[in-house]
C-alpha cells in the first residue's frame, strides 16, 4: 500500500511541472480580456486579436476588434500581468477622443500591407488615432492609470502593471540616470494608487521587480511625506488627476466611442468618484 501511494505522489509531483508550463499569456487573453470588459460593463463582444505587429486600437474600429500586441505579452508571467496589457490598450481607446491627437496613416498604411485578413486591413487603414508605442508619454500615463481603474474593477492587482512596465524596454533617460525601466511611467501609477487606493498598495505584489521598484522609490515617498509642503504639492496633484480623469471621461462620452463603448462611461465616472482616499 505505502509503495502504491509513493507511487502516486511521484507521478503527481512529475506531473505538476508539466501542467504549469502550460500556462500561455496568448492563451491566456480571451479569458483574462473577457473578465475585464464583464466586471468593468463593456461590450462583451468585443473580440480580442493578438498581433505579431504593433497594430493601433482606435475609436474608429468598425469591427470591434481590441489588438493585444503579441510582445507585450512576452513580459507577464500571470494573469495579473495579462491584465495590465489589456486593461493598457483599452485606457488608450477610453482617453483617445481626449488625448491629443495625431493622424498616423503613414504607419497604418504600411501595417495594413502586413495583413492577409481584409477586415484587419480595412481596419488598420481607417484607424487614426495613436497607438500605445506612438503616444505622447502624457498620453500614455493617461492610458496606464484609466488601465490599473479597469484592473481593481476586474479583481486583478493593478501593481502588476508597473511590473510589466519595469520588464519592458526602458528610456535613454532611465538609463542615464540608473533608474528602473519606465520610471516616469510607473512612478505615476504608483503615486496614482498611493492617493486613491492605497489599500491596493499596502497589500503589495509579492515579486522581485516589484521589491525592486519598491527599494529604488521608498527614499523618495519618505522624504516626500516627511516634509509637508511636497506633500501637499503630491495631494494638490493627484485631485486635480482625478478631476482631469472624470473630463476626459465626459468627453468620450460626448463624442462617442468604439460602437458600444460609450456604455463604460458610467462605469468609470463611478470608479473615480469611489476611489479610496487617504
Amino acid at each position: 500500500m505505502k509503495k502504491i501511494i509513493l507511487s502516486l505522489f511521484l507521478a503527481a509531483s512529475l506531473a505538476t511541472p508539466s501542467l504549469a508550463a502550460t500556462w500561455s499569456a496568448v492563451d491566456r487573453v480571451p479569458t483574462v480580456g473577457k473578465q475585464v470588459l464583464t466586471k468593468n460593463s463593456l461590450p462583451s463582444t468585443t473580440k480580442f486579436v493578438v498581433t505579431e505587429t504593433d497594430v493601433t486600437n482606435s475609436t474608429s474600429n468598425s469591427n470591434n476588434e481590441l489588438y493585444i500586441p503579441k510582445t507585450d505579452l512576452g513580459y507577464t508571467g500571470n494573469d495579473n500581468e495579462v491584465a495590465a496589457v489589456i486593461a493598457q490598450q483599452i485606457g488608450v481607446v477610453i482617453n483617445a477622443n481626449a488625448s491629443k491627437k495625431k493622424f498616423v496613416s503613414n504607419v497604418t498604411s504600411a501595417l495594413a500591407g502586413n495583413f492577409t485578413d481584409t477586415s484587419l486591413e480595412n481596419t488598420a487603414l481607417i484607424a487614426n488615432e495613436l497607438s500605445l508605442k506612438n503616444m505622447s508619454e502624457k498620453d500614455k500615463m493617461n492610458a496606464d492609470i484609466t488601465g490599473v481603474d479597469l484592473m481593481i474593477q476586474a479583481g486583478y492587482n493593478p501593481l502588476a502593471m508597473i511590473v510589466v512596465l519595469g520588464k519592458q524596454p526602458g528610456t535613454s533617460l532611465d538609463i542615464l540616470k540608473s533608474q528602473p525601466n519606465n520610471f516616469r511611467r510607473t512612478m505615476y501609477i504608483y503615486d496614482y494608487l498611493s492617493y486613491n487606493y492605497p489599500s491596493k498598495v499596502k497589500a503589495g505584489y509579492n515579486c522581485q521587480e516589484y521589491k525592486n521598484f519598491l527599494a529604488y522609490v521608498q527614499p523618495t515617498i519618505n522624504e516626500r511625506n516627511s516634509n509637508k509642503s511636497k506633500l501637499a504639492k503630491f495631494q494638490k496633484e493627484q485631485a486635480k488627476l482625478k478631476k482631469e480623469r472624470a473630463k476626459q471621461i465626459a468627453k468620450y462620452k460626448a463624442t462617442g466611442g468604439l460602437n458600444g463603448w460609450d456604455a463604460s462611461y458610467t462605469i468609470l465616472k463611478n470608479l473615480s468618484e469611489s476611489a479610496e482616499t487617504k
